[in-house]
Order: C-alpha cells, then sequence, then structure tokens
C-alpha cells in the first residue's frame, strides 16, 4: 500500500470497517467481479464498496438480497427499505403516480396534503408541520437553518464521533468524518452516554445526569466563542458511536441545558425512526419532546424523501424571517411512496413486531455472549442492536482487527451486516423492519460459527 492510500484509509471513520474507495485495494485480490470494479473506478468518484470481495446485488423481496447467480442473501443492514425491499404497496403506490403526475409542490395536490397530515398525525404534542426534501444531509441542513433563524445564535452541540450527513454545515456537524483540530468554532461536540466504554456505567449513581452535565462544557464553549446555542442535534440511536442505550432520563436532562440556554432540541431520527426502537419515533423512547424532528432513509422505502417535522410556532418564526423552497422535495411521487410506508407500518403492525422481534434477538445475542469470550458487549433498542467486540473483556481492548474479519465470513454465511463505532469494533444489526423472529435465529447461528472461527490477535 502506498503511503496516499495508507493516509486516505486513516481518513476513513473506523466504522466503515472493510469498505473500499480505491481500485488499487482490490487489485490482486481475486475478487469476482474486478470487470465492475473497474468500470465503476472509471467513472464512478469516491465510491464505498463494502467487502474485500463485493457482491453483486440484483434483486431484493422483503428481507432479502439476492446476486447475480442466485443466491439469498438475509439483510441485516438495510435501514432504508425498511419496510421489505421492493415492498408492493410502496412500488404499487410510487408506479402509479408516476403514471399521473410528478411535479414540485408548488401547485394543489391532494395526496401531498394527506401524506402530510398522516405524517403529522403520528408525532406527540404539537409537532404538526411539515418540510420536505429529498436527503437526511438536507433536512439536518434545514434543522439548523430554521434553529438559526429562530434562536438568532449559530453553535451547534452534537455527540463526539456523530454523524449527520455531508454538506458544509453538517459535515461539519458531523464529528466523526474529521480530525478535532479541524472542528470550527460553531460546533461543540460532548462525550456521549457509553455505559459500557464512557467514564459511568449503567450502575452509577445518576448516571444519565453526569452524562448530560458533559453538554454544560459545550454550552460554555459556543457562548464564550460568541456563537450561542441555536441548538442540539442528536441521533437518539447513536449510530455512529456504536448503537448505545443513553439512561432513561439522560435526554430529559439534556434538553433542559440546551432549552436553558437559549437552544432549541432537533432529534435526528433518520436511524431511529418510522418504529426502528420498537416505538414509532426514537425519542419516544426517553419521554422527551424535541422541538424539530428530522427524517430520512427508511421514509420512503428506497425513494428519496426526507423531512423536517416541528411545531406551528417555530414554523411560523422561521417563515417570518427566512425563505425556504425545495423543488424535488415532497413530489408527489415521494408523497405516494411516504404514505404506502405509513400505511404499511400501520396495517401490518411492524412497531409492535418490531418491539417484540427485537427482544427475540436481544436474548440471542445475550446468550450468545455467554459462549463467546470476544463478545464485551450487547447493546440496542429494537432493531438496531449491536455487539461491541474486545481482545479481552478485563481490558476491553478493543477487537477492531478481528471484527473487520467478520462482515467478509458472514457474507459468505448468506448474511449482510456492517460495522460502526469509533474503533470499528462494533457489529451493527439493522435489518428491514419486516425481520422475523426465524430470521433472527438464522443470524444467530451464523454468527455463533463465524465467532467461533475467528482467533484473538489473528
Amino acid at each position: 500500500m502506498s503511503e496516499k492510500q495508507a493516509k486516505m484509509k486513516k481518513g476513513r471513520p473506523a466504522g466503515l470497517g472493510v469498505a473500499h474507495a480505491d481500485l488499487s485495494d482490490y487489485e490482486g485480490t481475486g475478487a469476482v467481479h474486478m470487470d465492475l470494479i473497474k468500470r465503476r473506478a472509471a467513472h464512478f468518484g469516491g465510491s464505498l464498496l463494502f467487502y474485500h470481495d463485493p457482491v453483486q446485488i440484483v434483486r431484493g423481496e422483503g428481507v432479502w438480497l439476492y446476486d447475480e447467480n442466485g443466491r439469498a442473501y438475509l439483510d441485516c443492514y438495510n435501514n432504508v427499505c425498511s419496510v421489505g425491499h421492493c415492498n408492493p404497496r410502496v412500488v404499487q403506490a410510487v408506479t402509479k403516480q408516476a403514471g399521473e403526475l410528478n411535479t414540485h409542490t408548488r401547485y394543489l395536490h391532494e395526496t401531498i396534503i394527506e401524506y402530510a397530515e398522516k405524517l403529522a398525525g403520528t408525532f406527540p404534542g404539537d409537532l404538526d408541520m411539515c418540510l420536505f426534501v429529498c436527503t437526511g444531509t438536507e433536512a439536518n441542513e434545514l434543522a439548523m437553518l430554521i434553529a438559526r433563524a429562530v434562536t438568532g445564535k449559530r453553535g451547534a452541540i452534537v455527540m463526539d464521533h456523530s454523524y449527520h450527513g455531508n454538506s458544509t454545515l453538517i459535515g461539519e456537524m458531523s464529528t466523526s468524518t474529521y480530525s478535532r483540530k479541524k472542528r470550527p468554532d460553531h460546533i461543540a461536540a460532548v462525550e456521549p452516554p457509553n455505559l459500557y466504554r464512557g467514564r459511568y456505567n449503567a450502575e452509577e449513581p445518576g448516571v444519565g445526569a453526569k452524562y448530560a452535565a458533559f453538554v454544560d462544557a459545550g454550552i460554555q464553549k459556543l457562548e464564550a466563542n460568541g456563537q450561542g446555542v441555536a441548538a442540539l442535534m442528536c441521533d437518539g440511536i447513536f449510530d455512529s458511536q456504536g448503537g448505545l442505550e443513553a439512561p432513561k432520563d439522560y435526554f430529559e436532562h439534556v434538553y433542559a441545558k440546551v432549552r436553558a440556554a437559549g437552544g432549541l432540541c432537533i432529534a435526528d431520527e433518520v436511524q431511529p425512526g418510522f418504529g426502528r426502537t420498537g416505538r414509532m419515533w426514537g425519542f419516544e423512547q426517553y419521554g422527551v419532546l424535541p422541538d424539530i424532528v428530522t427524517l430520512g432513509k427508511p421514509m420512503g422505502n428506497g425513494h428519496p424523501v426526507a423531512g423536517v417535522v416541528t411545531t406551528p410556532e417555530i414554523m411560523q418564526q422561521f417563515a417570518d424571517k427566512s425563505f425556504y423552497f425545495n423543488t424535488f422535495g415532497g413530489n408527489p411521487v415521494s408523497a405516494a411512496a411516504g404514505k404506502a410506508v405509513l400505511e404499511e407500518i400501520e396495517e401490518k403492525n411492524l412497531v409492535s413486531h418490531v418491539a417484540a422481534v427485537g427482544a427475540h434477538l436481544r436474548a440471542g445475542l445475550e446468550e450468545l455472549a455467554t459462549r463467546h469470550e470476544i463478545i464485551g458487549n450487547v447493546h440496542g433498542i429494537g432493531l438496531y442492536q449491536a455487539l461491541d467486540l474486545v481482545k479481552d473483556r478485563e481490558t476491553r481492548e478493543a477487537a477492531r482487527e478481528e471484527c473487520q474479519q467478520i462482515p467478509d465470513a458472514l457474507k459468505e454465511e448468506g448474511i449482510l451486516l456492517g460495522l460502526t463505532g469509533p474503533h470499528g469494533n462494533v457489529l451493527k444489526i439493522r435489518p428491514p423492519l419486516v425481520f422475523d423472529k426465524s430470521n433472527a435465529d438464522q443470524l444467530i447461528g451464523s454468527l455463533d460459527k463465524v465467532l467461533g472461527s475467528i482467533r484473538i490477535g489473528s
């Protein structure tokens, strides 16, 4: 590997694991699809591929993905097609609407209005106002635009090793993607509530308040820099930090501190939203009500639609001070896709399904941990579960190298999943919401086999 290639790899977030962006990563490896890899590299700039020997996926159905030879893979990674790959209801809704009309939202269209009504109806409190965009990055960018306009301040508090998207501002708020030395004055990153690797464990008295106290330093930094606190933005499932479970009162304390400083609380629900945690919205797990909610990936089940939901009061203040429109956001086809997703979640009882299957999966993973010393901790909520892998349970040294062998090995077993966390040593289990108990049992069996083959230090 050249010095330049080594620097490029060092700059990638550890959670990307066996993802590769450079053609040279595959040359001489015997990868089956070298012709496609070369063609992709010639015209597909900056793209990442999973696995040392990438799989070519040509079809999907429910929890299954299929390669060009018809081999089935159990998808334990995908939070985009959350109600199942090629869900018939969503496919039909998109196809029908695309055959009738697709244009911007500056004309009246009943499907768009129906979707906004139905989406707003899933939220507690007075989170009634919707703005539609195309991606989670755009949603988070718009949320910060609203927060800055409403508060008159510029600063943002995020978790350390966060990821919220890839625009300029949201990229700066994604602290997992660049060096701490490059952090601008308007960003304050605080320690997340990691009950396994953090300063305080679950048995610590007042642990929620203790982790929340780290926000005080972030507030002080932003005020000292003359930025003030416009908003806190937090992904309540802590995906890039390793899929953490916060203490139950953590967000209650954090929200109080941010609001006392004059800021707004933004719940980034791109990961936990739409039933992933066993509640419709992830913030409901913690008994708090955010000021702004951002939505993305699972919203259209593969169709690019995202959104921002807030209160009438905040929306009016924003409208009085700013102007925003999005040509493609919330177009009739996107609205049809989103509406079909909500109908599928409701009619298939997917939120309660996730709670039941998530509990079954968690029990299986915890039993697995009794037989595999490499599993240091099991954590997560609903159908987002995570295994923190260690070289030694006493020292909790991260088993990064060992962990990076596992996705490739599981692929050979017909299982697709990914890695996350600051050390790249956390196995991320995040299947479509239609994943059932038999799928969970298949995953557990394959993990048992693969973990049994891993040698610490290999």
